[in-house]
Parts: C-alpha cells; sequence; structure tokens
C-alpha cells in the first residue's frame, strides 16, 4: 500500500507507507477499481483503466513480488484517487468549521466521559462541557507534529488541563455541552515577545520571550502559519483585551477575553480542525473571536519581518531554547504595550482553517 509517485510504460512506481520504493509492472488485463476515501470494503468499488492511473493516488497492491522484494507484478490494484481524497478533506475542512468548537480544557472525568472546556471570545469566557460516547474519535497530536493528519488515536485519559481541544459535533440549545463525533487535543506552547533576529536564508526567527525573558529560536517550515495584523486591527484587539469597547461601541460584557478559545499558557497545532464558526461561536465583529477574520488576513513570510518587531506565536513544546512555529502572528506592537501579550493566545487550527489541510 502506498501513493503512486510515477506510471508509464505498464509500471508505476509506488512510494510504500513503509517508506520504501518498489516497481510495479502492469501485465495486460490487470484488474483495477476504484473506491471512495474510508472505504473498508470493495461494496461500492468501479472497475476503471490502466491509464486512470496517475501519480499521487493511493493504491493497494496485489501480485507476486519478486525475491528481492523490490518489484511487483500486479493481479490488482485498488485505488482511492488523488481528487477523491482532496474533495472529501474539504468536506471535513467544512464540517469542523461549521460544527467544531474550541477551547482550554480545564477539567477531564475520563469515568464520565466529559471533557470540560473555557471558551473564549470577546464577549467573555464560558465553560462547555464536551459530552462523549463510545463512538466519538479521539486523537492526540503527535509530539512536535505540526499536522492534523500525524494525530494518533488516543483516550480521554490522555488530556489534561492546560491543553488545547477542538471537538466536532453538536452543542445544546443555550450552547453549555457538546455532544462531540470526534476531539482531536493537544499541548502546545505560547510565545508573546519581541524579534532580535530574522533570517530569511534558515527560515528562523529569534524571539525574546517576555516570560521566560530568554531568547527563543522559532523554525518557520512550509506547514507554518505567518500573518500580520493591520495596525487600526491590533489597536482594536489591544482595546478589547483592556476590557474597553472599540470607539462607539458598548462594553460586549464579561470582561477582557482572548483572540482565540483558550487562556493562560495553552496553545495548539495546523493543519488541525477549522476555525470558530457556527458551533464553534460567533463571527468577528461584537461576541465573536477572531479566528475568522486572522484567517481571512494574507499569508507573510520570515521576510516580512525585521528586529524589533513584535510577535504573538503557537508552537510545538520544543525545547527551552527552539521551537518550530504552527501560527506566528506579527502587528501586534499595540496589544503587547498595552501589557495584554499573555491574553492573547492564538489557535493555530482555526488560522489555518483545516483538519487535513495542511492542514
Amino acid at each position: 500500500m502506498g501513493e503512486i509517485k510515477s506510471i508509464g510504460g505498464g509500471t508505476l512506481t509506488l512510494a510504500t507507507d513503509d517508506g520504501k520504493s518498489i516497481s510495479v509492472s502492469l501485465p495486460d488485463g490487470v484488474r483495477v477499481v476504484r473506491i471512495p476515501p474510508g472505504a473498508t470494503d470493495l461494496k461500492n468499488a468501479t472497475a476503471i483503466s490502466v491509464q486512470d492511473l496517475q501519480s499521487g493516488d493511493r493504491v493497494l497492491v496485489r501480485g507476486k513480488a519478486s525475491e528481492d522484494g523490490k518489484s511487483l507484478a500486479a493481479s490488482a490494484v485498488i485505488v482511492m484517487k488523488q481528487s477523491d481524497v482532496a474533495a472529501k478533506q474539504q468536506q471535513e475542512r467544512e464540517d469542523w468549521q461549521k460544527r467544531g468548537i474550541g477551547g482550554l480544557v480545564s477539567e477531564v472525568d475520563p469515568s464520565a466521559g466529559t471533557v470540560t472546556i473555557s471558551v473564549t471570545s470577546f464577549a467573555g469566557s464560558k465553560k462547555v462541557s464536551i459530552q462523549t460516547t463510545k463512538k466519538t474519535v479521539v486523537r492526540r497530536y503527535a509530539a512536535n507534529s505540526v499536522k492534523f493528519d500525524d494525530a494518533k488515536p488516543s483516550k480521554l485519559a490522555d488530556i489534561h488541563p492546560g491543553d488545547q481541544l477542538r471537538a466536532r459535533g453538536t452543542k445544546n440549545a443555550d450552547g453549555t455541552e457538546f455532544a462531540a463525533e470526534e476531539i482531536v487535543s493537544g499541548s502546545f506552547r505560547n510565545i508573546a515577545g519581541t524579534i532580535t533576529a530574522a533570517n530569511a536564508a534558515d527560515q528562523t526567527l529569534t524571539v525574546m520571550d517576555l516570560l521566560s525573558k530568554e531568547p527563543v529560536v522559532v523554525k518557520v517550515t512550509p506547514d507554518s502559519q505567518l500573518r500580520k495584523l493591520p495596525q487600526m486591527m491590533a489597536q482594536r484587539i489591544a482595546m478589547r483585551l483592556k476590557g474597553q469597547p472599540p470607539e462607539g461601541q458598548p462594553p460586549a460584557g464579561g470582561g477582557p477575553a482572548n483572540v482565540a478559545a483558550s487562556g493562560a499558557q495553552g496553545g495548539s497545532p495546523q493543519g488541525a480542525p477549522g476555525g470558530a464558526g457556527g458551533n464553534g461561536g460567533g463571527g468577528a465583529r461584537g461576541g465573536g473571536d477572531l479566528q475568522q477574520m486572522l484567517s481571512r488576513l494574507p499569508a507573510v513570510t520570515v521576510s516580512d519581518f525585521q528586529k524589533g518587531d513584535a510577535v504573538i506565536l503557537v508552537s510545538t513544546q520544543g525545547t527551552d531554547a527552539e521551537v518550530t512555529a504552527i501560527t506566528l502572528l506579527g502587528g501586534v506592537e499595540p496589544i503587547l504595550t498595552a501589557g495584554s501579550g499573555s491574553q492573547m493566545v492564538l489557535t493555530p487550527w482555526s488560522l489555518s482553517g483545516a483538519p487535513g489541510e495542511a492542514q
């Protein structure tokens, strides 16, 4: 089983899931069938031709292997088309956005099958009880991974207070309980500080952490999400975090609020489930959180940052001296100047907007 890397002349090169490369010959008359993503049997399989196979398709090949195990004469090829997988991922991303909720874990009761999270917006903070059943899919981010696809099967007992959690499912009428079909959790690190060095060549930023007063090297990868707040937006956020209404607006009630669904020093990842829509609560105006608005900001690169810029980021746990950026947000000088940097905690899965995007 693996992914087609190349195909032509009656032969395909397969990159297997265990990291090997195998040459697969496709004799005349070989059976090729197409199944939908997630299928576990051939009930809905449809016959296709060898000419329909493309690089990037996922395949399971049956046949006779050579003695050295480096080649295979195929008798049957079962394929999940790359386009089908992409369409399914897009549907899942949209569903996470519409029926997702996220927050910082405050309590876990594995025996009762519940997790309590704190969901915070500009309207204030409230507790939501995440209800699970035996059918609820529970995953946890792999150590130092920023990808949702790398999340591993887990259980409620692996979730701890201070973790970030996002769930997909259905909320009750008053939004205090949430019936979860799927949960993903993880332990991540939030950093607020000022850039002391920017190196576009090796894709790193050195940030002086306001909390630890120590420099941290932040590695930026192709999966990292980098954004910059417009000055006016940053000023409005700073006022909100200080409990002051923006110009011409009354107080939202409930006191200062975090930009993301969390508080204190928790954090979380990329490629992860999408932002706050639907059950996740609110748009960017009034009482909603800002993740939808932030997700619309254009992406920037390491070259767009320089020494002295203020940033807020969420990263993998890494080490005390080095982390990998999941989401990094610049243009936050008004927020740090207002002394509100520790209140603004990002949920990068909301910025990336996807469960497997990226994802």
